[in-house]
């Protein structure tokens, strides 16, 4: 797409000239047409005639077209009229602007379009407007800070700015609303294109953003702080606390005590509150001609005593022996391994102990 190219008087802040304009090899019909109506005397039979009267009729101080008409306020919000009749609200609250402009620039060849830009007259006026009414009211819709006189001042200054750079571009079919005195007036609904577009010049005053609050968190106290040595112990009841003082650790290593150490502990044991009833002790020993006799107060050597020595036990018999004898009469009566049938009374029959038991 080639480069959008303006004349000079386009510019912000330059005096009004001479349109720019550039003309096909052949003339449009409906520029003809225009003209023709226009300029009723001037011929027309070449792209030269078309050039010469075009600029003429744009160039003339009266060629002054109309873009749009807003309705603005008078004054500030706190000082407009407040009555009950809305139509006596809106004559004395508002007024009627023009939005006003000049051609300075046609292009019938590469873009087909017709430039236009405001003239002073109206930049005057939008600027006393946003000076006077649009600053004052956005500055009484927000709260106070520190820079709010300078960003007002500095939204003032860009306003002034793009009001005088403005330019407004539409398709070169705009031409058909030229009248005779070269004046005109955008046709086709384009007129609301421009009001939004002055309007979207006239910008809000933005308060700053609020600050983050810096929440102030608690140090978390650490173990190595000097502050507190036992902060990770929980409390405990006063009962607790000395039961667990008086517990005895057991040691990592098995302590056996002998005989001797053992006997003085149980010796100051009385084991009277332990001793069974006598019918009691009856029915649960069998009686046998093997079993020791029982008594109320043990020895300590009873319980807790090395062991003794004692007579070896007569060698049972090997199992070839056994296979000997095992058709001999004398297994059944002999016995095995001097075990003699005869000593059989002195046992208590299995069925006894189960029931003692």
């Amino acid at each position: 797409m080639p480069p959008q190219l303006l004349p000079s008087s386009a510019a912000a802040f330059s005096a009004r000239a001479a349109p720019n304009i550039v003309l096909n090899t052949k003339v449009d019909p409906f520029l003809t047409g225009t003209l023709k109506r226009v300029a009723r005397k001037r011929p027309l039979n070449s792209v030269a005639q078309h050039f010469r009267c075009l600029t003429e009729i744009l160039s003339g101080p009266s060629a002054i077209w109309t873009l749009a008409s807003l309705f603005l306020q008078r004054a500030p919000q706190d000082d407009l009229v407040k009555n009950d009749n809305p139509l006596v609200e809106a004559i004395f609250n508002y007024q009627m602007v023009s939005i006003e402009a000049y051609v300075v620039h046609v292009d019938m060849v590469s873009q087909n379009e017709v430039a236009f830009k405001l003239t002073p007259e109206t930049i005057e006026s939008l600027i006393e407007y946003h000076k006077d009414i649009h600053s004052v009211d956005a500055k009484n819709d927000t709260f106070n800070w520190s820079e709010k006189e300078a960003q007002l001042k500095k939204l003032h200054e860009d306003f002034v700015q793009a009001v005088n750079k403005f330019v407004y571009r539409t398709n070169s079919m705009v031409l058909e609303g030229l009248e005779e005195d070269g004046a005109g007036e955008l046709l086709c609904g384009r007129s609301e294109e421009v009001k939004n577009a002055i309007m979207g010049m006239f910008l809000p005053l933005l308060p700053p953003p609020p600050r983050p609050v810096d929440i102030v968190r608690p140090t978390p106290v650490l173990p190595s702080s000097t502050g507190a040595e036992h902060w990770w112990q929980p409390n405990l009841p006063l009962a607790y606390s000395n039961t667990q003082d008086s517990w005895k650790y057991a040691p990592s290593e098995p302590v056996y005590s002998s005989a001797d150490s053992g006997a003085g502990m149980w010796a100051n044991m009385d084991l009277s509150d332990f001793q069974l009833p006598t019918e009691m002790m009856a029915d649960m020993s069998p009686t046998s001609s093997y079993s020791d006799p029982f008594s109320a107060t043990p020895s300590p050597q009873q319980f807790y005593s090395l062991p003794v020595a004692s007579a070896p036990i007569s060698s049972m018999p090997l199992p070839s022996t056994l296979m000997q004898q095992q058709c001999s009469p004398s297994v059944g009566y002999d016995g095995f391994g001097g075990f003699n049938w005869d000593d059989y009374s002195n046992f208590a029959p299995m069925h006894q102990m189960q029931y003692a038991m």
